[in-house]
């Protein structure tokens, strides 16, 4: 009995020493600058929001010109936004060398790389190699390079580098370029992370569940399937059958409501304890869908991993499986 009370309170002392960690900050943080990517909407913009109010001198990207006005609009005199398409390699080296100019030997104290797209969703044999490269070209290569250019600035400030990354990072449950771009950034996130142990950087993934943003929005996912759909040859039509696209459908928006998180808050403030906390995490898994469900799953047996997913597709019109 002595055995399960000692266990019992080491247990508790462990858990209560860990939290106590994890609530350690760093200090004189005020005026540290930070670059994100992807401020246009989601939660770039929300992190650009709070950032400024905490005090941080924030560098906010946007893909289009209104987006940096509106996101300027709001926000105080301090915060600097800045056009870049991450698929610019030109445009990447520009920003980097603006940013370089702005924090002079302060160095960069952080980087989110935020900026992403979701691309087509559908099965691998409806789709072609353009349909692949947008989103890898944005999600993976444009965020390595810009980690890249500003690794200079990091490394001088000792700060922190947090990447976007996804459940989907870990999880691949639907065809399309999004989840190789999304495995691709885990595995860079993680090599980057042992590379910079040794200056001084900490380096964190955050892998988002399903939140309520405009990369998410259904009717623009199943558009975008629609168009390519209504392109199939006859032969995949076919196979798939008539009805196929239509149930399919029916069942994808069935599990996006069940799992969509519409307060997209929660990610942002792992951002924040990326960039504030003295004991960072590795990776943040974040939403109750991911937590509950795509992370659990993701570590199960492939057997069950399939079973569970293919129940959310429709039957091909005949099974080739033999």
């Amino acid at each position: 009995m002595l055995f399960y009370i000692l266990l019992f309170l080491g247990i508790v002392s462990l858990w209560w020493h860990w939290r106590a960690r994890d609530r350690m900050k760093v200090t004189n943080l005020t005026g540290k600058y930070i670059f994100i990517t992807g401020c246009d909407t989601g939660f770039g913009n929300m992190a650009a929001k709070i950032f400024d109010k905490k005090g941080f001198r924030v560098f906010a990207s946007c893909l289009t010109e209104t987006g940096a006005k509106e996101l300027k609009a709001v926000t105080s005199k301090q915060l600097q936004t800045v056009l870049l398409d991450v698929r610019d390699s030109d445009s990447v080296k520009k920003v980097a060398a603006w940013v370089k100019a702005e924090v002079q030997s302060e160095g960069l104290w952080g980087l989110v790389n935020n900026a992403g797209i979701t691309g087509p969703s559908a099965p691998t044999d409806w789709l072609d190699i353009e349909h692949f490269r947008e989103p890898i070209e944005v999600n993976l290569i444009g965020l390595i390079n810009v980690t890249i250019n500003m690794l200079p600035l990091i490394k001088k400030a000792k700060g922190r580098i947090v990447n976007v990354s996804s459940v989907g990072g870990c999880l691949a449950f639907s065809g399309g370029g999004y989840f190789p771009s999304k495995f691709g950034v885990e595995g860079f996130n993680d090599s980057l992370r042992r590379d910079m142990k040794a200056f001084g950087v900490k380096v964190s993934c955050i892998q988002p569940g399903l939140f309520k943003t405009a990369l998410s929005n259904p009717a623009k996912i199943m558009k975008e399937k629609e168009v390519i759909w209504n392109k199939l040859s006859p032969d995949i039509k076919k196979q798939y059958g008539d009805e196929y696209f239509q149930k399919d459908a029916a069942k994808k928006q069935k599990l996006s409501k069940i799992c969509l998180n519409k307060d997209i808050s929660p990610v942002v403030q792992c951002m924040e304890h990326a960039l504030t906390s003295l004991h960072p995490h590795a990776h943040y898994v974040v939403g109750q869908d991911a937590k509950l469900f795509w992370n659990p799953l993701s570590r199960m047996p492939a057997v069950i991993q399939d079973f569970l997913l293919l129940r959310n597709r429709a039957e091909l019109a005949v099974s080739h499986a033999k």
